[in-house]
């Protein structure tokens, strides 16, 4: 592996941080008690605006550091692993919508589900994510603190989430206890790479993948919103 470029993508990675989070409109949902008053008090339409922004974010980040994983610690004939990735996801089983076709079908209101499913799905594993990326030797700060800007910036898209089905469907949210955090294991670790590494890779490359899906939908249901014919190239 070629440290330098290696060194060169971290310090690029470090520089265009403060970038990013000066970019991200945050969505401050909750007040002191804890309350989404702060949220409903925001036009439908800008809270939509809002949410994609943040899933934008989310998604953009969850690109770089699994990049920035792949170049530390996986070598490069593992990197097809990438394009493998999401059979060995922990929300493939998820009712969710997968096909271009499956995602024209589904209303709005699966829509925002199938949203807030994946944010509230990903949490813990998150949490796990950082735990584990601290026990390794020479992991870089930046992916460090990507993981955890990742993990705040979710929370802040469910409340939105939370808000929009509020709003738009005036109803109930789904709840997490629905959910079961489980980290599927692997039959066959590679030789070339220890088990847990695998396993960080893999969960980085399913997040990435379940973070585009979050900006897809969210994206189709602001273009239903605004009846575009262009709906269809989702």
């Amino acid at each position: 592996m070629n440290r330098v470029k290696v060194l060169q993508a971290w310090l690029w990675c470090v520089s265009l941080w403060p970038v990013w989070l000066s970019h991200a409109v945050p969505l401050d949902c909750k007040d002191e008690t804890g309350s989404l008053i702060q949220c409903t008090s925001i036009s439908q339409e800008k809270l939509l605006d809002r949410v994609i922004q943040h899933a934008e974010l989310i998604y953009r980040v969850s690109e770089e550091s699994c990049t920035l994983f792949e170049q530390m610690f996986v070598p490069y004939p593992l990197h097809a692993l990438r394009n493998q990735g999401g059979t060995m996801c922990h929300t493939k089983p998820f009712p969710i919508p997968g096909s271009k076709s499956e995602i024209q079908q589904i209303s709005d209101k699966w829509l925002l589900h199938s949203v807030l499913m994946l944010v509230q799905s990903w949490m813990e594993p998150l949490i796990y994510l950082q735990t584990t990326l601290n026990r390794y030797d020479d992991a870089p700060d930046a992916l460090l603190n990507k993981t955890k800007w990742v993990s705040d910036k979710l929370l802040s898209l469910e409340q939105g989430v939370v808000v929009l089905i509020r709003k738009m469907l005036d109803e109930g949210i789904l709840t997490p206890s629905i959910f079961e955090h489980t980290l599927t294991p692997y039959d066959e670790p590679s030789p070339e790479i220890p088990e847990s590494v695998l396993r960080d890779y893999n969960l980085l490359i399913c997040f990435k993948k379940d973070a585009h899906k979050m900006e897809t939908f969210l994206k189709l249901l602001k273009c239903r919103q605004s009846n575009k014919l262009s709906c269809l190239s989702y």
